[in-house]
């Protein structure tokens, strides 16, 4: 069963309850927040009152800055949507790489493997904090010292994604996470959002068998989950996948046809494509933009009718 989830963005109070509204009525499997200091909104509070309209869908993170966040502040804002969604949070976490949300706040963008090397020591503290274990740790990054969640007691086990593309950042999301959140985007650009991609077969083959090897070696079963960054519903695929080539840095025609990161085609194209990604590379669930989940809802019936 593949299920799609859709990111949101909050413009304001009755935008995002309708947009809430709409992603469970039209039968998504969750509604997601990113996390950009600076240019969206605050994701906790933002699911949170997604949390008082709905009574279905998963309500995640998609992804936390790790490098903008301390444990203790986390694994609160975590367990507190935990149970005013009654047990429908999952978190989502990233390494991070806007380069403005550190120098926004004074600092430097730490070098890559460093924002890693947090991500990893975080995800380990909250996990044990939102488990209600006492924590006391120091690293690099931060320090914990008899750490301990007493007063918000979870009933569950909050699932956890790690979301990225860098081999480390993936590795470690096959062997200790719920979900892998596979974006697709290679090295940042100038501009510190946009990326170049490599979505070639060959590649896309590496990664995803890699996943499969590093999971199965942990004794793990991670779900894997697809970020979606366009879709564009058309009767002649190949020609509109041309034009968008020109647009996409490292991406031919025959490579945006085929990747799981871009949906170009008819409805039902489109949903054959997700069952052979399904198939071949057990993508199991994928997130689209609000802005696209009229073609997206198309896309979600096509699924289940067929």
């Amino acid at each position: 069963m593949i299920q799609i989830s859709v990111q949101g963005k909050v413009a304001n109070r009755n935008q995002w309850m309708d947009l809430a509204t709409k992603v469970e009525r039209q039968g998504f499997h969750g509604l997601y927040v990113a996390d950009h200091r600076g240019s969206t909104a605050s994701p906790f509070v933002a699911l949170a009152a997604a949390a008082t309209l709905t009574e279905r869908i998963t309500l995640g993170t998609c992804v936390l800055n790790a490098g903008a966040w301390s444990p203790m502040a986390l694994a609160t804002e975590a367990v507190t949507l935990d149970a005013l969604s009654d047990g429908r949070c999952l978190l989502g976490v990233g390494a991070g790489h806007t380069p403005a949300e550190w120098s926004m706040v004074g600092s430097s963008i730490p070098a890559a493997s460093e924002r890693v090397d947090r991500m990893i020591e975080l995800v380990v503290a909250v996990r044990a904090l939102i488990a209600g274990e006492q924590v006391t740790t120091s690293n690099k990054h931060f320090a914990l010292s008899s750490a301990q969640l007493t007063d918000f007691p979870v009933k569950r086990k909050v699932p956890i994604l790690i979301g990225g593309n860098g081999r480390r950042v993936l590795s470690f999301a096959a062997r200790e996470s719920d979900f892998i959140g596979v974006t697709g985007l290679g090295r940042t650009l100038a501009d510190g959002h946009s990326h170049e991609v490599n979505w070639s077969l060959n590649e896309l083959n590496r990664t995803f068998d890699r996943l499969a090897s590093v999971a199965r070696d942990a004794g793990n079963a991670p779900e894997i989950e697809a970020l979606v960054q366009h879709i564009e519903i058309t009767d002649d695929a190949e020609r509109t996948a041309a034009q968008m080539a020109e647009f996409v840095p490292g991406a031919s025609a025959d490579v945006l046809l085929n990747a799981p990161f871009m949906w170009i085609g008819t409805a039902k194209e489109i949903s054959t494509q997700i069952n052979q990604h399904a198939e071949a590379w057990g993508i199991t669930r994928c997130v689209i933009r609000d802005s696209a989940i009229a073609a997206g809802s198309e896309v979600l019936h096509s699924l289940q009718s067929s």
